[in-house]
């Protein structure tokens, strides 16, 4: 069992940071958009999708970019966001809000993050998994053994040991948020919307 306080820089220096690119081959991009939403609203930055593909994709091969994400379909904004999206690099995988007891709306994606990670090996080398939830682990355990490298890039605070344990690589979002932000244009404000990953300036 690996320890909890393992410090996770000791990985990196293991080789340098070209030697990292160089052995990464083709690269599958696995975006959990929910995840990635509420990571950004505890960095307290807006997401620039397509600096972030550049920098998930870092100068080697791109095989394709999933993104996985819940639906309202009466969100015409966020329908929006996503149209966007389908012409901007990203391959989209939408389920349908469901409502839960307590009023919120919720769709896991997790079986569809780790069917698409299982098979499409073969096809790829290396996966980027924008991530932090443990219940990836296993499928992250299992491409693995089929010889893809996997990296995993999540907001530390958010991110299980689970998944840092099984992955080739991890990345603190945290540490490249300069490199991904939208720069803003202006102090306007936008309300967030809980549910859509909304930006109303995404599609400038």
């Amino acid at each position: 069992m690996l320890n909890s306080n393992h410090n996770y820089e000791t990985n990196e220096s293991v080789f340098t940071p070209q030697q990292v690119l160089e052995n990464r081959g083709r690269v599958a991009i696995f975006i959990d958009g929910s995840n990635l939403f509420y990571a950004a609203l505890q960095l307290g930055i807006e997401i620039d999708y397509t600096k972030l593909l550049c920098r998930l994709t870092a100068g080697s091969r791109l095989l394709r970019s999933f993104f996985y994400t819940g639906v309202d379909r009466t969100n015409e904004k966020q329908q929006g966001f996503l149209l966007w999206m389908r012409h901007n690099g990203y391959r989209v995988i939408s389920k349908d809000l469901v409502q839960l007891p307590d009023g919120s709306k919720k769709a896991n994606l997790d079986v569809e993050i780790a069917v698409d990670m299982m098979s499409l090996v073969g096809s790829y080398d290396t996966a980027v998994l924008v991530s932090g939830d443990g219940d990836l682990a296993y499928a992250v355990n299992a491409v693995s053994y089929r010889g893809v490298r996997v990296e995993v890039v999540s907001l530390r605070s958010m991110t299980s040991d689970s998944l840092i344990n099984v992955a080739d690589r991890y990345i603190d979002l945290d540490s490249i948020k300069e490199d991904i932000q939208k720069i803003s244009r202006s102090y306007t404000y936008r309300p967030l919307s809980s549910i859509g990953l909304i930006d109303d300036t995404q599609e400038d």
